[in-house]
């Protein structure tokens, strides 16, 4: 059988893949193996993507528009209904209280992004102004810390590192970074390089360690605090590095806060040995590369925006920033990684990070009665009633909504509860791609062709966009004609009208993604690309060097022109930027161009850490709700079946934990926070702390087979947050085990 061209879409490294398609009507992912001409993966694969015809035939596939009626059940509706009444009870929304009140969470998963970016055309026709998304659960800390210290967030090349950090990460089973189960191989097996891993757990990364420093849950501060201190002890600094950008003479502040810090405390705080940590500083002290990762274990914990600021602090004291084997700015399509902070939201004052609301301030901003509070939301490719903190609160506050409208490939816990549902086509049934693009100095961008045809009553993200745009009064048919003659002439003739016609009018220009998806002549397997084309057209102009190097050249409306041609041609994805290392100097640009070591909010921040209270004797163990294992990714595949390990999602715990309970593998425990408890199976093992206890990520959905594990989210808490940016503390949730 013929192999088809797409990608993963568990997780943000959207590996190439290759599928073999049979079954009913050729419509099942039959085999599917790594796609070796794919520019970044290269082949590689693990072993997550061989069960993704679990999400292309979920059983609570939504195959038809559904409109709730007034007993909470819902009916079917056509298109033209659906589209008619969203447009209307949203634009009445609009006019009777503003368009701030309308409220968008989503832009697409791990591989569908897309989606998102059709989604600005309808939020600007609703005059919508606040949205969020899960990176506002996760990486708001790490972006914003990026944004004032360095006036960006950095990525790392762990492929020519000699010293290697994760943070808090697990890159085994969360990857993110290209092939790393290779890199991290390559890395453990060199005796010339060194692999750092930070986790209380012994994690399948930490197996494969030179360093494992196996912290007490929650101390990652110290531990950082404990590496800064020892470096300025031995004054092992680059100051010729600090002295090019500007802030050596903030060192003497760094000096001042860290010797406030005795090495012994840390130490008894994090429970770790001080020739470890010794031996640990010693090594990024020597390091030629130093190349390190923060992720959800710390950016999920306690003083988590704080423990970004001392692990920026580590890579710039150490000048690891701007040379093969260190940190990076990568050439971006869309800058996700945004951490300016303009606005506050409108109820409880949260800081936007990136234009996003926090997460755990959406209940608040909704259960209130504020004159500004949200009234009606948009959730699209997203479910936050269950993947959000204190998932009951959630569920009260989407409850409470004038009008909730979601659009999504399932029946999810966030559709049950919205007055319209619209159906999507899956990731397989339209084209699609990721703005997920950090490689490094080769960039690329994979449109995924669609796999399939929609299936039958379902449209594409961008479909839906366009009629709601047009619903809505944003487009007619004189705007558009114009346009698609220039079309039939060719990409170069389609361009110039599109600089003539669109960009200098403001009625188009709003809603220009729709635009270019309603005009531009493409074959229908590639037609929800039509968007990317702007997004070159912006590329080119603001960095057409690293797109030289990759062989664009020419004006930028050639350039765009180019890059859009070689996007259609290219199955397996495309280089579209090769970046100099001097370009990543060039793209960190602070307000005054200098780098920063002091940020005076975050020093008071560090000053308040030796004050901190005990754990609630109440609550003796400390739960990570959401780790990632072998067969979790999220809720994007919602089937259970397609777990071949750990179906049941079992309570992990260390083995003298279990004998002081009396309990074994496989026996039901009672897990109890200060939001809810629940009845779980237990999983003794060994590669827990004692005191320290886990759940894994992506289950406990409502599924029409049954409910499989426990929902995490059940049982954290917004009140449990980062005080600057709001991400929750889901990895440092104090709880109590007992039995059943």
């Amino acid at each position: 059988m013929e192999w088809k061209k797409t990608a993963c879409i568990l997780c943000e490294c959207n590996c190439g893949l290759e599928v073999q398609l049979g079954g009913e009507g050729d419509r099942h992912l039959v085999k599917l193996r790594g796609d070796k001409a794919h520019p970044s993966s290269q082949g590689y694969a693990c072993e997550k993507p061989h069960r993704l015809d679990h999400y292309q035939h979920g059983t609570d596939r939504l195959t038809s528009p559904l409109r709730r009626r007034a007993d909470g059940t819902f009916e079917e509706i056509s298109w033209d209904v659906a589209i008619r009444e969203v447009a209307q009870k949203l634009a009445a929304v609009r006019d009777t209280h503003g368009g701030e009140t309308i409220f968008y969470y989503g832009g697409g998963g791990q591989g569908n992004h897309l989606p998102g970016a059709y989604s600005g055309a309808t939020r600007r026709m609703l005059k919508m102004r606040y949205r969020s998304s899960a990176l506002a659960q996760e990486k708001t800390g790490e972006f914003w810390v990026g944004w004032r210290m360095m006036g960006s967030t950095t990525r790392a090349d762990f492929e020519h590192c000699d010293v290697g950090l994760f943070l808090g990460k697990n890159p085994w089973f969360s990857h993110s970074i290209p092939r790393a189960r290779v890199t991290l191989k390559e890395i453990s097996a060199d005796p010339a390089r060194t692999l750092i891993v930070v986790d209380p757990r012994r994690t399948e990364t930490a197996e494969i360690a030179d360093i494992h420093l196996a912290l007490k849950p929650g101390t990652d501060a110290w531990l950082l605090v404990a590496l800064v201190k020892l470096l300025l002890e031995e004054d092992a600094i680059d100051h010729a590095f600090l002295v090019a950008h500007g802030a050596e003479g903030e060192l003497p502040e760094i000096r001042a806060a860290m010797a406030a810090f005795s090495l012994a405390d840390c130490l008894a705080r994090t429970g770790l040995d001080e020739a470890l940590v010794r031996r640990t500083a010693t090594v990024i002290a020597k390091a030629k590369a130093f190349a390190s990762f923060e992720d959800l274990g710390v950016q999920m914990n306690h003083h988590s925006t704080l423990v970004s600021y001392l692990h920026r602090l580590l890579i710039l004291l150490t000048g690891s920033f701007g040379k093969p084997g260190t940190h990076f700015i990568p050439s971006v399509l869309v800058n996700v990684m945004d951490g300016e902070a303009k606005r506050t939201s409108p109820v409880v004052g949260a800081r936007l990070v990136g234009g996003l609301v926090p997460c755990n301030s959406i209940a608040d901003e909704i259960l209130t009665d504020h004159p500004k509070r949200y009234r009606a939301m948009l959730v699209e490719a997203s479910n936050p009633a269950h993947s959000l903190a204190d998932s009951i609160r959630i569920r009260e506050a989407l409850s409470s909504l004038e009008c909730l409208v979601v659009i999504d490939v399932a029946m999810t816990e966030t559709a049950r509860l919205a007055h319209y549902v619209l159906p999507a086509a899956t990731q397989f049934e339209k084209a699609e791609a990721t703005f997920f693009n950090f490689d490094f100095p080769h960039n690329y961008f994979h449109l995924r062709k669609r796999l399939f045809a929609p299936l039958a009553n379902t449209l594409p993200e961008a479909e839906i966009h366009a009629r709601l745009v047009e619903a809505l009064g944003g487009l007619d048919e004189a705007d558009l004609a114009p346009l698609r003659e220039a079309a039939k002439l060719g990409l170069t003739a389609y361009a110039q009208a599109v600089l003539m016609r669109v960009l200098p009018n403001p009625k188009l220009s709003a809603v220009a993604p729709v635009v270019l998806y309603r005009t531009i002549d493409l074959p229908e397997e590639s037609r929800d690309g039509a968007v990317v084309f702007g997004l070159f057209a912006k590329a080119a102009m603001e960095n057409p060097e690293a797109l030289a190097r990759a062989g664009f050249t020419g004006t930028p409306l050639e350039v765009a022109v180019k890059l859009f041609e070689t996007m259609l041609a290219s199955d397996s994805g495309m280089v579209f930027a090769i970046d100099d290392w001097s370009d990543t100097v060039k793209r960190a640009k602070t307000s005054d161009a200098k780098f920063h070591l002091a940020l005076p909010d975050l020093l008071e921040e560090l000053a308040k850490l030796p004050g901190l209270p005990a754990q609630d004797v109440g609550f003796p163990f400390v739960l990570s709700a959401g780790e990632r294992r072998s067969f979790t990714a999220n809720t994007i595949i919602r089937d259970p079946e397609w777990r071949k390990k750990g179906a049941e999602g079992a309570l992990r715990i260390n083995p003298e934990d279990a004998a002081a309970l009396g309990v074994v593998t496989g026996e039901t425990v009672r897990l109890t926070t200060r939001r809810d408890a629940v009845l779980v199976a237990i999983e003794v093992s060994a590669s827990m702390q004692r005191g320290h206890i886990s759940l894994p990520n992506g289950l406990g959905l409502t599924y029409p087979s049954g409910k499989r594990g426990v929902a995490p989210n059940d049982l954290t808490s917004t009140s449990d947050r980062d005080p600057f940016v709001g991400t929750p503390w889901h990895k440092h949730v104090p709880a109590r085990v007992e039995r059943a």
